[in-house]
């Protein structure tokens, strides 16, 4: 049975020409970026060639971009850094009730330090309103988080509109991009952000690396001590082969993402219509326009959605029931909850995400499988019958 994979907002294999890219710097050019002997140096030159790569889809300087290990500790990055930072300015940061767990655990670990944070609630489409966001800015307030777009529903925040509001108080504004970075537009200076992370297995890159962007000038403390890697702000070895990995990447997606955003938006929109025309009661999560061009969330009445995700496994189509980082946990998506949704339409949603290898047929297996699943699974359920 050939495998159809929709789950691309979880991870993304790795394309090809990365795993090329990435060979030589686990064998032969094998050396640690901090000596100064030639298998150092060109183990360092290749991590200056990626950092160039990856500021440049992003539209920032070489010397802004911080290699991380993961979107996760650039987000912890991003918050804890600048929190004690600039702790003797203020101790309240501003964020939304929809971001990534990276976001909201980095919040509840900084309110045990004395910390005070506001979760702003979001409108039924997932968006955040600027005006919130200008309200709840005090004198205390030093940082404001709000994801690009979300990892869950796919709804694309007004950052540029939030930035400007963060802009006019003074506050440093941090975005999560791990979603967007590759896909969309997320240029620094358009966004008008200070500090920005990114994901390098997002976007077609290897898993175990990912990047802080951190505006010259921002006032922020390393994350990690015990070397002087990453000019001082990111203690430990450079992951030489996923660094060279992801600059390979961001370099294809600079490339290929306008092509791709317009193919896989119009095989996004066959499959919510299909699935609307094909399947009642049924309802679409996340924005209806200003959502990502891959995601798909959407919720079936009377069915729960593991069981829904198990059947069309079992039929060789891999789905979630939302994030990969939350997808063992037996509680309602938090996303879900903060858009209104009731707990029980909570569970039973699904999230389909596509990307460079979705092709129209595996969309057409997707509507002619998903709707006898649903008939299935409601034919047991004593609500469906009611």
């Amino acid at each position: 049975m050939k495998q159809i994979y929709l789950d691309y907002a979880a991870t993304t294999p790795a394309d090809p020409e990365v795993v090329q890219a990435m060979l030589p710097y686990f064998h032969k050019a094998f050396g640690n970026p901090s000596a100064i002997y030639s298998y150092g140096q060109e183990a360092k030159n290749a991590v200056e060639e990626a950092r160039a790569k990856v500021a440049n889809l992003i539209g920032a300087r070489d010397d802004e971009i911080v290699f991380t290990g993961s979107g996760t500790e650039a987000d912890n990055f991003a918050l804890k850094g600048v929190a004690f930072a600039n702790k003797s300015k203020g101790n309240h940061i501003i964020t939304s009730s929809i971001e990534h767990h990276a976001v909201l655990e980095s919040c509840k670990f900084l309110e045990k330090m004395d910390f005070k944070i506001t979760y702003l609630p979001v409108d039924g489409n997932g968006l955040l309103d600027p005006q919130e966001v200008k309200k709840a800015i005090t004198g205390k307030t030093i940082l404001i988080s709000v994801m690009h777009a979300n990892n869950e529903v796919g709804t694309i925040q007004p950052i540029n509109e939030i930035s400007k509001v963060a802009k006019e108080a003074g506050v440093y504004f941090h975005t999560d991009a791990v979603q967007t970075a590759g896909h969309i537009s997320a240029d620094v200076k358009e966004l008008g952000v200070d500090l920005l992370s990114m994901s390098a297995h997002k976007l077609y890159g290897p898993k175990g690396v990912g990047l802080l962007y951190i505006k010259k000038g921002t006032k922020i403390l390393p994350f990690m001590n015990g070397g002087a890697q990453e000019r001082g702000r990111r203690a430990s070895t450079e992951n030489v082969p996923g660094i060279v990995g992801f600059g390979k990447a961001a370099e294809l997606a600079g490339l290929e993402f306008n092509s791709e955003g317009a193919r896989i938006t119009r095989l996004r929109d066959k499959l919510i219509t299909g699935i609307q025309k094909n399947i009642e009661h049924v309802r679409l999560n996340g924005h209806p326009v200003k959502r990502l061009p891959n995601n798909v969330n959407i919720s079936v009445e009377f069915v729960e959605g593991e069981s829904m995700c198990l059947n069309m496994d079992m039929s060789g189509i891999c789905i979630s029931t939302g994030s990969a980082c939350s997808s063992t946990s037996l509680e309602a998506s938090h996303v879900l909850l903060a858009l209104g949704l009731d707990p029980v339409n909570a569970h039973g949603s699904l999230r389909f995400t596509l990307g460079k290898w979705t092709t129209e047929e595996e969309i057409d297996k997707v509507l002619e499988t998903l709707p006898h699943i649903v008939a299935k699974l409601r034919a047991m359920s004593p609500l469906y019958k009611n």
